[in-house]
């Protein structure tokens, strides 16, 4: 395994993590300037660096009592050999605990803030990953999503 360095998100530019995203092939095309807005409300930002070369994120927001662990996201490069889509930076398969280690510091910083509850929405494959760190299914939920351009739509129906 490379030697991995984990920073606090302060080691992270918007412009450096721009590029990431588009290394990954992120499905959200954020501005640099929204970035960093995204940047600064976060409760926890860990990442990931190989190399000096940003590999991974992970990032969590909270309001005090409640959390939610919004990234972890990999370059699947380092997702290891048994990944399946290898598209937007899922978690499948981290071979190197890397993820892992980063998703633990964001998960340590907001419980260390007081918060009682975390929550995440996991694709496919990343359910394992979630499971491992010790989320637990909730029975009857089903996560939903809204993008912008949705809600533009539903508010002229309304």
């Amino acid at each position: 395994m490379a030697d991995i360095a984990y920073g606090t998100g302060q080691d992270v530019t918007p412009a450096e993590l721009t590029e990431f995203y588009g290394r990954l092939a992120h499905d959200i095309a954020a501005q640099p300037d929204q970035i960093a807005k995204m940047m600064k409300n976060s409760a926890a930002f860990v990442t990931a660096r190989c190399e000096d070369r940003l590999i991974g994120i992970a990032r969590g927001v909270c309001d005090g009592l409640r959390g939610y662990l919004t990234e972890c996201k990999l370059d699947p490069v380092y997702q290891g050999p048994a990944a399946v889509t290898r598209t937007d930076g899922r978690i499948e398969h981290d071979k190197d605990g890397i993820a892992k280690e980063m998703a633990r510091r964001v998960l340590s910083a907001m419980y260390a803030e007081g918060v009682q509850r975390i929550d995440t929405v996991a694709y496919g494959t990343e359910v394992d990953f979630c499971e491992e760190l010790g989320f637990k299914r909730g029975a009857g939920l089903v996560g939903v999503t809204m993008r912008a351009e949705d809600w533009t739509a539903a508010a002229q129906d309304a």
